[in-house]
């Protein structure tokens, strides 16, 4: 498809990626939703606990958050809001270990954890006609991956579906991550996942190694000594090269929205599939000029300009 323009144009104070990124994470104030929450059984004997948020509707969006994100994150609500006051159901997904209460097994969520999101999907198909999917960062990743990687038959009801602020180059977004600028993101993040390893140790007594904990500097050090090994890959890169989406974007047959901004801080110039969009009749990319990572604020609104996007994408289909 044609690369889509944008007409997001902030005023000047958020006319930069950081600010743009910073300030409605902390400043935000939308409405609280109020959902239901449901536990979903797995088949390896865990849980996934999902909040919906019901209209009456037989046309449902699932929403998947980013990394170390939930349903309360600020973005999940404001997307649930704009959703369910336009007439969809919305099931928010919190995954293992992100709903607020350790998950059973030894495994944990990731950027290309694609099964727990079938299982969910599996679980909407007999109550719903139509189904959406919406990934911010990490869950974009997911969300594209899982419509584009042929592991799990996807139902004739998957409609279309919408990334925000994806990271579809995995090692590329982690190399960005770990540059100075970045540095206080990669703080913030290596905070809540040190806890969780120190839990997961007191879970799996002797199956982490919290020593390394010491060396990790970055996300793709966490990466490295953590994720990939607790996940059943052999290091970070090998993560990374089979859970990025980029490689599976030429394989989705769904209408599918990405949303990018130009002066996203997490991006590497490989996270802009411009290539991919022009080949792919399904595949829509917008990669406006402003917007931060799951930033894209508009002052004095209920909603920001991407939950509108999505909205709008989706009711098309």
């Amino acid at each position: 498809m044609p690369i889509l323009s944008a007409d997001y144009k902030p005023n000047i104070f958020l006319r930069n990626g950081h600010i743009n990124t910073i300030y409605p994470s902390l400043f935000r104030r939308p409405t609280l939703v109020s959902f239901e929450r449901k536990r979903i059984e797995t088949q390896d004997d865990d849980f996934l606990d999902v909040d919906f948020l019901k209209a009456g509707s037989r046309k449902i969006v699932i929403l998947c958050h980013g990394l170390e994100g939930n349903s309360s994150s600020k973005y999940i609500q404001g997307t649930s809001g704009i959703l369910h006051s336009n007439g969809y159901d919305v099931a928010a997904m919190n995954y293992r270990f992100c709903s607020g209460e350790i998950n059973r097994q030894y495994r944990t969520y990731h950027s290309g954890e694609t099964e727990d999101l079938h299982t969910v999907v599996g679980e909407v198909l007999p109550y719903y006609d139509e189904v959406y999917l919406v990934g911010f960062s990490l869950g974009g990743n997911i969300v594209l991956k899982y419509l584009g990687d042929g592991i799990y038959p996807l139902d004739s009801k998957l409609k279309a579906s919408v990334g925000i602020s994806v990271l579809v180059d995995l090692y590329g977004a982690a190399l960005e991550l770990s540059k100075l600028k970045n540095r206080l993101y990669t703080r913030r993040f290596l905070k809540t996942l040190f806890k969780k390893m120190r839990l997961k140790d007191e879970q799996y007594p002797s199956k982490i190694d919290l020593n390394r904990l010491k060396e990790v500097k970055n996300l793709i050090d966490f990466d490295d000594h953590f994720t990939s090994v607790i996940n059943g890959f052999s290091d970070a890169r090998d993560y990374y090269s089979q859970c990025n989406s980029k490689q599976f974007l030429a394989n989705i047959k769904i209408p599918t929205l990405i949303i990018n901004a130009l002066d996203d801080p997490f991006l590497s110039d490989s996270c802009y599939p411009t290539e991919e969009a022009s080949k792919n009749k399904y595949l829509n990319l917008m990669s406006p000029k402003y917007g931060g990572h799951v930033g894209f604020f508009y002052p004095r609104s209920e909603y920001l300009w991407n939950e509108e996007q999505i909205l709008k994408f989706i009711d098309k289909y």
